[in-house]
Protein backbone atom coordinates (compact mmCIF):
# COMPACT_ATOMS: atom_id res chain seq x y z
CA UNK A 1 0.00 0.00 0.00
CA UNK A 2 1.33 3.66 -1.07
CA UNK A 3 1.79 5.38 2.25
CA UNK A 4 3.64 8.89 2.97
CA UNK A 5 3.21 12.41 4.24
CA UNK A 6 2.49 13.72 0.72
CA UNK A 7 -0.53 11.30 -0.13
CA UNK A 8 -3.73 12.25 1.88
CA UNK A 9 -6.75 9.58 1.64
CA UNK A 10 -8.64 11.29 -0.76
CA UNK A 11 -5.02 11.08 -3.40
CA UNK A 12 -5.19 7.19 -2.21
CA UNK A 13 -8.87 6.54 -3.32
CA UNK A 14 -8.15 8.44 -6.61
CA UNK A 15 -5.17 6.05 -7.23
CA UNK A 16 -7.19 3.16 -6.25
CA UNK A 17 -10.13 4.21 -8.49
CA UNK A 18 -7.62 4.01 -11.79
CA UNK A 19 -7.05 1.04 -13.35
CA UNK A 20 -3.67 1.04 -14.77
CA UNK A 21 -2.43 -0.51 -18.15
CA UNK A 22 1.50 -1.04 -18.46
CA UNK A 23 4.28 -2.25 -21.34
CA UNK A 24 7.29 -2.11 -22.38
CA UNK A 25 8.16 -1.29 -26.13
CA UNK A 26 11.47 -1.93 -25.62
CA UNK A 27 13.34 -5.45 -26.04
CA UNK A 28 11.66 -8.64 -25.57
CA UNK A 29 14.47 -9.88 -22.51
CA UNK A 30 13.29 -6.86 -20.54
CA UNK A 31 9.88 -7.69 -20.57
CA UNK A 32 9.82 -10.08 -17.47
CA UNK A 33 11.30 -7.12 -15.58
CA UNK A 34 8.36 -5.17 -16.44
CA UNK A 35 6.40 -7.37 -15.51
CA UNK A 36 7.61 -7.44 -12.11
CA UNK A 37 7.48 -3.59 -12.17
CA UNK A 38 4.05 -3.34 -13.01
CA UNK A 39 2.99 -5.68 -10.11
CA UNK A 40 5.52 -3.58 -7.80
CA UNK A 41 3.47 -0.74 -8.61
CA UNK A 42 0.17 -2.06 -8.41
CA UNK A 43 0.98 -3.35 -5.07
CA UNK A 44 2.17 0.15 -3.44
CA UNK A 45 -0.72 2.01 -5.53
CA UNK A 46 -3.17 -0.50 -3.94
CA UNK A 47 -4.13 -0.31 -7.65
CA UNK A 48 -5.42 -2.84 -10.44
CA UNK A 49 -2.57 -3.07 -12.69
CA UNK A 50 -1.91 -5.11 -15.82
CA UNK A 51 1.24 -5.26 -17.77
CA UNK A 52 0.04 -5.95 -21.21
CA UNK A 53 2.36 -8.50 -22.73
CA UNK A 54 0.62 -10.63 -24.65
CA UNK A 55 0.71 -8.74 -28.10
CA UNK A 56 3.57 -7.32 -29.99
CA UNK A 57 5.42 -4.01 -29.80
CA UNK A 58 3.74 -2.72 -32.35
CA UNK A 59 0.35 -3.02 -31.25
CA UNK A 60 1.11 -2.40 -27.37
CA UNK A 61 2.35 1.01 -29.10
CA UNK A 62 -0.88 1.16 -30.93
CA UNK A 63 -3.01 0.86 -27.91
CA UNK A 64 -0.87 3.38 -25.86
CA UNK A 65 -1.22 5.89 -28.92
CA UNK A 66 -5.30 4.89 -28.48
CA UNK A 67 -5.43 5.73 -24.49
CA UNK A 68 -5.74 2.09 -23.84
CA UNK A 69 -2.27 1.55 -22.07
CA UNK A 70 -1.33 3.96 -19.59
CA UNK A 71 2.43 4.12 -18.95
CA UNK A 72 4.93 2.84 -21.84
CA UNK A 73 8.87 2.08 -21.50
CA UNK A 74 9.29 3.39 -25.55
CA UNK A 75 12.61 4.32 -27.12
CA UNK A 76 14.02 7.44 -27.58
CA UNK A 77 12.78 7.99 -31.00
CA UNK A 78 9.23 7.29 -30.88
CA UNK A 79 9.24 9.38 -27.84
CA UNK A 80 10.27 12.76 -29.24
CA UNK A 81 7.87 12.20 -32.45
CA UNK A 82 4.87 11.80 -29.82
CA UNK A 83 6.01 14.46 -27.63
CA UNK A 84 6.40 16.63 -30.60
CA UNK A 85 2.80 16.30 -31.94
CA UNK A 86 0.11 19.06 -31.31
CA UNK A 87 -1.63 18.98 -28.28
CA UNK A 88 0.66 16.31 -27.41
CA UNK A 89 -0.80 13.20 -25.24
CA UNK A 90 2.04 11.65 -23.00
CA UNK A 91 4.48 13.28 -20.67
CA UNK A 92 7.61 11.81 -19.55
CA UNK A 93 7.70 9.93 -16.25
CA UNK A 94 11.26 8.48 -15.56
CA UNK A 95 14.05 6.54 -17.42
CA UNK A 96 16.31 3.99 -16.06
CA UNK A 97 20.22 4.37 -15.13
CA UNK A 98 21.94 1.20 -15.45
CA UNK A 99 24.28 -0.96 -13.60
CA UNK A 100 27.96 -0.57 -14.98
CA UNK A 101 31.04 1.57 -14.67
CA UNK A 102 30.54 2.75 -18.77
CA UNK A 103 26.99 3.98 -17.92
CA UNK A 104 28.83 6.69 -15.51
CA UNK A 105 25.35 6.65 -12.99
CA UNK A 106 23.61 8.55 -15.81
CA UNK A 107 20.11 7.41 -17.66
CA UNK A 108 22.18 6.64 -21.04
CA UNK A 109 23.07 3.72 -23.25
CA UNK A 110 25.30 2.89 -26.10
CA UNK A 111 25.17 1.29 -29.36
CA UNK A 112 27.56 -1.46 -29.89
CA UNK A 113 28.48 -2.36 -33.56
CA UNK A 114 28.99 -6.22 -33.06
CA UNK A 115 30.64 -8.63 -35.59
CA UNK A 116 31.36 -12.48 -35.29
CA UNK A 117 34.68 -12.98 -33.31
CA UNK A 118 36.17 -14.29 -36.70
CA UNK A 119 35.60 -11.47 -38.87
CA UNK A 120 37.98 -9.79 -40.92
CA UNK A 121 36.52 -6.59 -39.17
CA UNK A 122 38.69 -4.19 -36.99
CA UNK A 123 36.49 -0.76 -37.26
CA UNK A 124 33.71 1.24 -38.49
CA UNK A 125 35.65 2.05 -41.18
CA UNK A 126 36.44 -1.45 -42.29
CA UNK A 127 32.76 -2.27 -42.86
CA UNK A 128 32.45 -0.48 -46.13
CA UNK A 129 30.54 -2.82 -48.79
CA UNK A 130 29.88 -5.33 -45.55
CA UNK A 131 26.08 -6.77 -44.70
CA UNK A 132 24.76 -4.67 -42.32
CA UNK A 133 21.27 -5.75 -39.94
CA UNK A 134 19.29 -3.31 -38.18
CA UNK A 135 16.46 -4.04 -35.94
CA UNK A 136 13.77 -1.53 -36.90
CA UNK A 137 12.99 1.70 -38.40
CA UNK A 138 11.66 3.23 -35.45
CA UNK A 139 14.40 2.47 -33.48
CA UNK A 140 17.00 4.93 -32.15
CA UNK A 141 19.72 2.58 -30.94
CA UNK A 142 19.67 0.19 -33.82
CA UNK A 143 19.19 2.57 -37.10
CA UNK A 144 18.75 5.94 -36.44
CA UNK A 145 22.11 6.42 -34.60
CA UNK A 146 23.61 4.90 -37.74
CA UNK A 147 22.46 6.74 -40.25
CA UNK A 148 23.42 9.57 -38.08
CA UNK A 149 27.03 8.74 -37.86
CA UNK A 150 26.78 8.20 -41.66
CA UNK A 151 26.01 11.70 -42.09
CA UNK A 152 28.70 12.47 -39.75
CA UNK A 153 31.37 10.52 -41.89
CA UNK A 154 29.69 12.33 -45.26
CA UNK A 155 28.19 8.57 -46.28
CA UNK A 156 24.80 9.74 -47.49
CA UNK A 157 23.90 6.07 -49.36
CA UNK A 158 25.13 3.08 -50.29
CA UNK A 159 28.00 2.48 -47.69
CA UNK A 160 26.83 -0.61 -46.56
CA UNK A 161 26.39 -3.79 -49.63
CA UNK A 162 23.36 -4.47 -47.63
CA UNK A 163 21.58 -3.72 -44.71
CA UNK A 164 18.05 -6.25 -43.71
CA UNK A 165 15.67 -5.35 -41.11
CA UNK A 166 15.78 -8.71 -38.45
CA UNK A 167 12.60 -7.22 -35.99
CA UNK A 168 14.82 -7.35 -33.09
CA UNK A 169 18.27 -6.65 -31.45
CA UNK A 170 18.66 -10.16 -30.61
CA UNK A 171 17.45 -11.33 -33.75
CA UNK A 172 20.48 -9.55 -35.64
CA UNK A 173 22.69 -10.76 -32.83
CA UNK A 174 22.03 -14.10 -33.75
CA UNK A 175 22.27 -13.35 -37.13
CA UNK A 176 25.96 -12.22 -36.45
CA UNK A 177 26.66 -15.28 -34.48
CA UNK A 178 25.55 -17.58 -37.96
CA UNK A 179 27.35 -15.48 -40.28
CA UNK A 180 24.16 -14.81 -42.12
CA UNK A 181 25.23 -11.03 -41.75
CA UNK A 182 28.39 -9.28 -41.32
CA UNK A 183 27.38 -6.50 -38.37
CA UNK A 184 24.75 -4.62 -36.36
CA UNK A 185 24.30 -1.83 -34.17
CA UNK A 186 22.73 -3.65 -30.83
CA UNK A 187 21.94 -1.83 -27.83
CA UNK A 188 24.24 -2.00 -24.91
CA UNK A 189 21.71 -2.95 -22.34
CA UNK A 190 19.90 -5.44 -24.60
CA UNK A 191 23.46 -6.83 -25.09
CA UNK A 192 24.17 -7.05 -21.66
CA UNK A 193 20.65 -9.18 -20.81
CA UNK A 194 21.69 -11.18 -23.52
CA UNK A 195 25.42 -12.06 -21.88
CA UNK A 196 23.27 -12.32 -18.27
CA UNK A 197 20.65 -14.84 -20.45
CA UNK A 198 23.35 -16.97 -22.67
CA UNK A 199 26.75 -16.05 -21.10
CA UNK A 200 28.54 -18.66 -23.76
CA UNK A 201 28.39 -16.45 -26.51
CA UNK A 202 30.47 -13.82 -25.22
CA UNK A 203 33.35 -15.65 -26.87
CA UNK A 204 31.75 -15.57 -30.11
CA UNK A 205 31.51 -11.88 -31.15
CA UNK A 206 33.60 -8.59 -31.09
CA UNK A 207 32.71 -5.23 -30.42
CA UNK A 208 34.67 -2.83 -32.80
CA UNK A 209 32.82 0.33 -32.64
CA UNK A 210 30.55 2.01 -29.79
CA UNK A 211 27.87 4.97 -30.84
CA UNK A 212 26.98 7.02 -28.04
CA UNK A 213 26.16 7.79 -25.22
CA UNK A 214 22.39 8.60 -26.19
CA UNK A 215 19.63 9.34 -23.54
CA UNK A 216 17.73 6.49 -21.79
CA UNK A 217 14.62 5.11 -23.22
CA UNK A 218 12.27 6.99 -20.80
CA UNK A 219 8.75 4.98 -19.29
CA UNK A 220 6.15 7.66 -20.55
CA UNK A 221 2.51 8.26 -18.79
CA UNK A 222 -0.35 9.85 -20.13
CA UNK A 223 -1.80 13.00 -19.42
CA UNK A 224 -4.91 11.91 -19.06
CA UNK A 225 -4.25 10.31 -15.73
CA UNK A 226 -4.90 12.06 -12.84
CA UNK A 227 -2.09 14.44 -11.26
CA UNK A 228 -2.21 12.50 -8.25
CA UNK A 229 -1.28 9.36 -10.20
CA UNK A 230 1.09 9.84 -12.38
CA UNK A 231 2.78 11.60 -9.00
CA UNK A 232 2.53 8.53 -7.36
CA UNK A 233 4.01 6.86 -10.23
CA UNK A 234 6.65 8.46 -10.90
CA UNK A 235 7.49 8.89 -6.75
CA UNK A 236 7.42 4.47 -6.28
CA UNK A 237 9.97 4.03 -9.76
CA UNK A 238 11.94 6.98 -8.02
CA UNK A 239 12.23 5.22 -4.68
CA UNK A 240 12.20 1.84 -6.01
CA UNK A 241 15.94 1.09 -5.58
CA UNK A 242 15.90 2.26 -1.61
CA UNK A 243 13.55 -0.96 -1.36
CA UNK A 244 15.29 -4.41 -0.82
CA UNK A 245 12.33 -5.76 -3.23
CA UNK A 246 12.19 -2.94 -5.55
CA UNK A 247 16.42 -2.95 -5.97
CA UNK A 248 16.07 -7.11 -7.16
CA UNK A 249 13.36 -6.52 -9.66
CA UNK A 250 15.66 -3.67 -10.86
CA UNK A 251 18.73 -5.93 -11.22
CA UNK A 252 16.96 -8.83 -12.95
CA UNK A 253 17.72 -6.39 -15.82
CA UNK A 254 20.79 -4.03 -14.90
CA UNK A 255 18.98 -1.29 -13.56
CA UNK A 256 20.35 0.47 -10.60
CA UNK A 257 17.87 2.89 -10.73
CA UNK A 258 15.60 5.18 -12.08
CA UNK A 259 16.31 8.96 -12.59
CA UNK A 260 14.35 11.99 -13.57
CA UNK A 261 14.72 13.43 -17.19
CA UNK A 262 13.49 16.16 -18.69
CA UNK A 263 12.29 16.74 -22.46
CA UNK A 264 15.35 18.87 -23.40
CA UNK A 265 17.72 15.51 -22.61
CA UNK A 266 15.84 14.15 -25.69
CA UNK A 267 17.07 16.95 -27.73
CA UNK A 268 20.25 15.02 -28.86
CA UNK A 269 18.26 12.34 -30.53
CA UNK A 270 16.12 14.58 -32.08
CA UNK A 271 19.33 16.78 -33.75
CA UNK A 272 20.28 13.11 -34.79
CA UNK A 273 16.95 12.43 -36.52
CA UNK A 274 17.26 15.45 -38.36
CA UNK A 275 21.29 15.02 -39.92
CA UNK A 276 19.81 11.19 -40.41
CA UNK A 277 16.72 12.29 -42.49
CA UNK A 278 18.02 11.81 -45.96
CA UNK A 279 20.86 8.89 -45.37
CA UNK A 280 20.36 5.27 -46.66
CA UNK A 281 22.06 2.34 -44.99
CA UNK A 282 22.70 0.46 -48.75
CA UNK A 283 22.14 1.78 -51.67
Amino acid sequence: MLTGSIFTRETRKIIAANELNITSCMAANADATCRAIAAYLGARLASPTRFVDDIGWEEREELFDRGQIHVCWICGLPYVWKADMDNAAIELCTAPVMQGARYGNRPVYFSDVVVHRDSRFKSFADLRGASWAYNERRSHSGYNVVRHHLSTLNEPTGYFSSAVESGAHQASLDMILSRQIDASAIDSTVLDAELRRRPHIQSEFRIIETLGPSPMPPWVVLKSLPLEVRTAIARLLFDMHNDAQGREILARWGIARFAAVEDADYDLIRRMASAAENVALAA
